[in-house]
Parts: C-alpha cells; structure tokens; sequence
C-alpha cells in the first residue's frame, strides 16, 4: 500500500445510507400509556410520532444492516473493499460480543476489522473523527460509520420524562479519501465525565451487576435529567458550534446546513438562535424519529442527501451521555 503523501489525504463522505422501522408510535399512542397528550409532546420536543422496532427476535444490528445495504446498494460498494467498520450505538446487541462483528460479516465486509464506539448520542460524531483519521493515515481506504440504537429496548414506557422522546434507526456513512478536496475540515470534541449522574442506565454494568434488586427498582431503564440535560446540551453544542465556525473563519451566513443532534426542537432552536442562523439551514427530522440516540446525525444525511451539492459547509454538533459532546466541520464532496 502507498502511504506517500497521508499526511495530506483528506477524508470525505462519499455515501450515505438509512433505515427506520415500519412501525409508528404516535402521540396519540402515548396518551393511551402515560399521562400526556399531543399538544404536551409537541410543545416541549417537536416530536409528533418515532419509528419502533417491534419485532422482539431483532436488535440494533438488524436496522445497522439495512442501512449499510442501503449504502452499499446505492453507491454500488463492494462489501469486500470496505477496511474497517464502527458501529456506534448505546444499545449493542448484547454486552460482550460486538455488534460491528457481526453487522460486517453479514453485509459481506470480510475484509474489514469491526467495534463498537460508545458516546452515547455523540456516538456517531466522535466515530466520524476515527474514521477519517483512518483514512488521512493512508492505511485504511473506505471506512463505514453506522449509527444505530433499538432505544425503545431500553426505555421505560411507563416513564413520561423519557418514553415520548425516542425512538429507533440507522444511518451509515463511507468515507474514503478525497478526490475533490472537500471533506473533513475541523473537529472540536469534549466530554465530562461529572455528567454521568444526569443521564445513564445505572445497572448492569461492574459498578451495578445484574441483580434481583436492579431490576426490581427499574435501574436497568434509562433515566435522564431533562432540565441538567438540557441546559448543558444548549450551551456545550452551542460553545462547539461557534468554536468551529471562529477558527475555520465561517460567517454563519456562509454556512449552509449545521446537523444538529436530534434530541429536541427547543434545543434546535436556542442553538439557531444563539448562533443567529435562519431556521432553514437546521437540518430536521425530529418530528418524525423523535431521537434516535446515534443514528440522528447519520439519518439527517440520509434524509437531506438529495439537496446537498459538492463544496456545501455543514457543521456536525451532537451531545450525549457521559457526557460527550463536540462539533466538526465537513465540506460536502459529492
């Protein structure tokens, strides 16, 4: 393999591929379950209905598959030219074994080395970061990023703080080096590990083992903080967003589309507000997902390929458990 001149190689996104399931839980649903209504949800998250994963013999890797086909099929990729694969999710098939294993060897990608990346809801941005260091290296040609949660599997539908916010898909991107020079620009990537108390699964980790009493007090469901949640995730995105536009020198009016983490319309819009960009350049999709976890970033791409050109300046910002956060910047190359 030539590796002259890796230092200069640039990565680019050159696919993108998606998938939600078929099944809808509306607001209307809700109501039936806990104590809220339409107007509630909407007010408070933009979310009208999110895609469900029913079907209980399917896990994450099921939906990771089919969005990677979904790539492949599009871009006509053979399977066997991919080198690596990150699947990012918060909700692997089971704990130990990697999901990414097992979604390569059955999309066909034999030749690839596979893992899982857990940041939570900036899962797919922090993997985006590898993979194009991967490829700027020179030792690594195309590499697939999958973001994908079953977050219904983990929710609590008895929880109104939390159940009527996610829902379940996949994305997945390829990256392989530039042949226009657009591609990866920036990357400015966080994480505060004091924020764990405000949105975890407390159990059935080392610290908590699977107990009887763990799953008698629902530790095994995922809790959150919306208030701590939602004041950090405005200012920390926020703070990435503009540190990103200052030291690429881009005036906002210059930018054309920032992907935002999907996790709620108000945090969307005190964002937009903050950095004064018109309503039309946030990319979203919340209203019909709800938040998928991982799999937002990747689907926004998904769901807005068709109006991207090459040269477009998108800004990636998403913000997660543990907490993780950040944000980068990407020419778009095709």
């Amino acid at each position: 393999m030539d590796y002259k001149n890796s230092a200069t190689r640039k990565a680019a996104i050159t696919g993108v591929g998606g998938f939600v399931p078929e099944d809808k839980l509306t607001n209307a649903d809700l109501e039936k379950m806990v104590d809220t209504n339409d107007e509630w949800i909407v007010s408070r998250t933009g979310i009208k209905e999110r895609r469900i994963l029913k079907d209980p013999s399917k896990g994450t890797s099921f939906m990771a598959i089919k969005a990677a086909e979904n790539l492949i099929q599009k871009k006509q990729v053979d399977p066997v030219s991919i080198d690596m694969l990150i699947v990012a999710t918060i909700t692997p098939d089971m704990p130990v074994a990697a999901t990414a294993a097992y979604v390569a060897s059955e999309i066909g990608a034999t030749n690839a080395f596979a893992y899982d990346l857990q940041a939570a809801c900036s899962g797919f941005l922090y993997a985006m970061s590898t993979a194009s260091a991967m490829i700027s290296s020179g030792r690594y040609q195309k590499v697939m990023v999958i973001g994908a949660d079953k977050m219904s599997s983990i929710v609590n539908y008895s929880d109104r703080s939390t159940c009527i916010i996610f829902g379940d898909g996949a994305g997945a991107a390829l990256f392989e080096a530039t042949q226009n020079d657009f591609g990866w620009e920036d990357e400015y990537l966080r994480s505060d590990g004091s924020g764990r108390m405000f949105l975890n699964i407390k159990a059935g980790g080392s610290l908590y083992p699977t107990s009887e009493e763990t799953f008698k007090n629902g530790l095994h469901n995922l809790y959150q903080d919306g208030k701590s949640v939602f004041k950090y995730a405005v200012s920390e995105m926020a703070n990435a967003t503009e540190e990103i536009l200052k030291r690429n020198n881009i005036d906002s009016e210059k930018l054309d589309y920032l992907v935002l983490h999907q996790a709620n319309k108000r945090i969307l819009d005190a964002i937009s507000r903050r950095i004064n960009l018109p309503e039309e350049k946030i990319m979203k999709n919340i209203e019909y997902y709800g938040n998928t976890t991982a799999a937002t970033l990747p689907l926004l791409l998904f769901d807005y390929e068709s109006k991207l050109k090459p040269g477009d300046k998108l800004i990636f910002a998403a913000f997660g458990g543990g907490f993780t956060w950040g944000a980068a910047y990407l020419t778009w190359a095709y």
